[in-house]
This record gives structure tokens, sequence and C-alpha cells, in this order.
């Protein structure tokens, strides 16, 4: 049998898609002959994986895991919801979520070839989208909230909190998973996000024929309803989803909300 080099491994990989151990076996096969390994993989469908990656994939899940004191999101996309529900793939992107979480954003990239093994096994496009990681300051608290669908995450959040309990927390949580705000506060809207809707509310208010002396007070109002919109509001300002008569704000009192991240699939 003739010898080859991890090298010549990887240069198989690369020209193909092809995962390692199938590179690595076509080249054994094909004793060393590259060529004749190229044609054993595409006989055997095994170096389709470039070609699809083209392909759209706007489908998966999302994987929630809590080490310690950090937590991770991490969002595995597909072209079909089929293939997201799959057991390997949703034990992916859990085993991808548990290695962010206890090692880094990092730890995805330590992980490619068990992506690029299940691109190979379920023929999709399968990729990693959203990665999120957060580690919570001394004396603050970390939680987080998945909805499940047909046996995958679909809807993941991470919240830090400082100065509330942990239930507190997962309430947040699971308002954030429902009302889906955009930013934290108003600060973090941008300028011009206010100006252009401030711009559109007023040309809206003097369309409807409103004395000129109220234009502006009513243009406040309206713009504080856009604040509070559901989906895609400013999270404190938002009605919280179990008592729509209290703000977010209101339910956290003293507590602070520090940060949030919502991944949903699609």
């Amino acid at each position: 049998m003739a010898e080859f080099s991890a090298k010549d491994v990887k240069a198989l990989r690369d020209a193909t898609g092809a995962g390692m151990m199938d590179a690595k076996r076509a080249l054994v096969e094909s004793d060393g002959d590259y060529p004749a390994a190229v044609v054993w993989l595409r006989e055997r469908g095994l170096g389709k994986a470039a070609e699809r990656s083209g392909r759209d994939n706007t489908e998966g899940a999302v994987g929630v895991a809590v080490v310690g004191d950090a937590a991770a999101l991490v969002e595995l996309k597909s072209e079909t919801d089929f293939v997201a529900k799959s057991a390997p793939f949703v034990s992916l992107v859990n085993e991808l979520a548990q290695a962010v979480a206890a090692e880094g954003e990092g730890a995805v990239d330590s992980r490619k070839e068990a992506i690029d093994d299940l691109k190979l096994t379920l023929k999709e496009n399968i990729e990693v989208g959203r990665v999120v990681r957060f580690v919570a300051d001394s004396g603050h608290l970390l939680d987080t909230y998945l909805h499940v669908q047909n046996g995958r995450g679909v809807n993941g959040i991470l919240v830090e909190i400082e100065g509330g309990t942990p239930e507190l927390a997962h309430d947040v949580a699971v308002h954030i998973a429902f009302g889906r705000p955009s930013v934290l506060n108003r600060e973090e809207v941008s300028a011009e996000d206010v100006e252009a809707e401030r711009a559109a509310l007023e040309a809206q208010t003097r369309n409807e024929g409103k004395p000129e002396a109220a234009v502006a007070k009513i243009v406040e109002g309206k713009l504080n309803g856009w604040y509070k919109r559901v989906p895609g509001g400013v999270l404190v300002e938002q009605p919280y989803a179990k008592d729509d008569k209290q703000s977010v704000a209101q339910i956290v009192s003293s507590a602070r909300i520090v940060r949030f991240a919502q991944v949903v699939v699609g």
C-alpha cells in the first residue's frame, strides 16, 4: 500500500468537501492515488459537501448550555426541519453549546470535523450560525430559556441580571422568548432610527388632520408606543408577558438587567 501523509488527507478534504475519515479511507482504498481517491468519494456520494455549501439553510436548531458561571447559545443551520429535528443534529448542537460554554467561542472551530461529517451523513448544507457566550460578573446571575419544538430548540435566550433572584432571571428570560426585544434600553436605539421614526410619525399625524399645536405631543406618545412594541422593542419598556399592565422594568424593580441575547431559528 502506498504511503500518504496527513497533508494529503487535508488536500483531499479541501478539494472534495469530504470528512476526514472518508478522505483517509478513500486514499487507502485507492492505494494513495489522489485522482482515484476523488473518484472513489464521488461514486459514494461522499464528496458533495462543497456543492451543497451554496444552498439555503434557513432551518436548524439552537443549543443552550450552562457551565459554572458561563452560558452559551449555539445555532446549527440546516436546509430542512426534517434534518434539524433528527437525533444526530440535535445531539451535535447541544454538544457545541456545551463546548462553547466550557471552553469559549473557539470551541466551534475544534469541532469542525464533526460538523463536516454530519453534513456528509445527512446530505445537507449544515453550518454553524450564531454563537453567543456570557460569563457572569461576580454577584450577577445568569439564566437561560429554550423553547423546544418537535424535539429541537428553536428559540434560545441568555440573560444576566444584577441584584435579583434566580426566579426573576428566569421570568425575564421567558418574557424575552415571547417579546423578542431588539435592545435592552432606549440608549441602545440608534439616534438615526429614532429620528427616522419620529419623522414618519409626524407625517402620519399631520396626514390624520391633527391640529398643528398638538402634533408634537401626539408624536411623543406614538414614539413611546414604538419603543414598547412587541416584537422588536426596548426590553425594559415592553409590557410584561405574564401581566401586560406592568412593564418589564416594573417587574424587575430594584434589580437590573445587565444584558441579554436571543437566537431564533430562521
